[in-house]
Parts: C-alpha cells; structure tokens; sequence
C-alpha cells in the first residue's frame, strides 16, 4: 500500500488480477468426464443386455455356418453364399458393441441409433422368417418335427437374443435412464437445478 496526499491508495500490484479470479473459478463441468456419476441400474443392466444379444447372434451365425458345411449342401458355393451374410453380421455385432459402450457413457444418439437399428428392425429381422415359415401354411407342431441339435440351438439362442433386445430396449426408457441421458444431455450437474454457466 502507498500513501499520496493524505489518501491511501492500492497499488497496482496489489490488486486481484483478472487472471487470478478466473484460475479461482472451477471448472466447467462435464458430465461425461471423470467426476460423473455411474450409469444408473436400467442403463448399466441394458449395456449388458446388448452384449447378451450380440452374443447370441454371433451364435446363432457360428450354427449357421457349421450346419451348412456338414449338410447335404456343405459345397464350396454353398458356403461362398454366406460369406457376404456373415460378413454384414459381423459389421452388425461390432457397431452394436460401440453404440452399447456410448450408451453406457450417456450418449442419446446412441440410445436412439440402438432403438431405432436394432430395437424395430433388428427384432423385425429376428421374428421375420418365423411369421413367414407359418404364413406359408405350416402349423407350430411342424416346427418341432425331426428337430436336429443345430435346430435346437439355433431356436433357444434366437428366443434369449429377441428377449435380451426388447428387455434392453425397454430399460433404456425407464424414469433413472431418462434422467441420466437428460443431465448427460445438458451437461447438468447431480442434483443441481440449472446448467452451470460457461467458463469466459
């Protein structure tokens, strides 16, 4: 402090300094980072679902192809014929893996692109052959007629892989599900009732 004329006066050096205050503030807040909170119990539980799912449909593909090399059509074309299915598959599993890692970090495109891709078409896809199998006249008994194991397993695997999607698709709707994407979405801290301001 220096004294002029009877008056005290702050120096300059004294005074906060603008880069000061604005080190003090903390800082922004991101919801996705290190500080935020777990993904609650419907988002974690409909990550795992989505794995589940994946799971069975890489199953579902190993049963296929196995089946198809020892049948009565294991041909070299034959199995030609499926490399373009499996390869689509495959591209499939792994963009649902990302999308699943995404939804447990909170991000809502990834929950939509899940509903969307493979909530309606996926499950549409899964239960497409059966309804046409008996639009063609065919009755449910016929269905467990001269069952072979690859049939058996083929048939419990797509029916855990139609119940983890639709279960998981109905998970990431629930009330703590929605909350957590909302505040992810908002950037909002727990349990505040306003977005933080931005950093200047």
């Amino acid at each position: 402090m220096t004294k002029t004329s009877g008056t005290t006066r702050i120096s300059r050096a004294s005074r906060p300094s603008r880069v000061s205050r604005v080190s003090r503030r903390p800082p922004p807040y991101d919801p996705l980072g290190a500080d935020a909170p777990p993904a609650p119990a419907p988002v974690h539980a409909a990550f795992v679902l989505w794995l589940v799912a994946v799971a069975a449909g890489a199953f579902e593909t190993v049963v296929a192809v196995v089946d198809r090399a020892t049948g009565a059509d294991g041909s070299l074309g034959s199995l030609g014929s499926l490399a373009g299915g499996v390869a689509l598959r495959m591209a499939v599993f792994s963009a649902a893996v990302l999308l699943a890692v995404q939804l447990r970090r909170g991000r809502n495109w990834a929950r939509c692109a899940l509903t969307v891709g493979l909530g309606v078409f996926g499950a549409l896809s899964l239960v497409i052959g059966p309804v046409q199998w008996l639009a063609d006249g065919h009755g449910v008994g016929d269905a467990v007629t001269d069952l072979s194991v690859a049939d058996v397993l083929f048939g419990a695997s797509r029916v855990l892989h139609l119940a983890a999607v639709l279960t998981a698709v109905v998970l990431m709707f629930r009330p703590a599900a929605n909350a957590y994407f909302k505040r992810a979405t908002t950037g909002r801290r727990p349990g505040s009732l306003t977005a933080p301001p931005p950093a200047r």
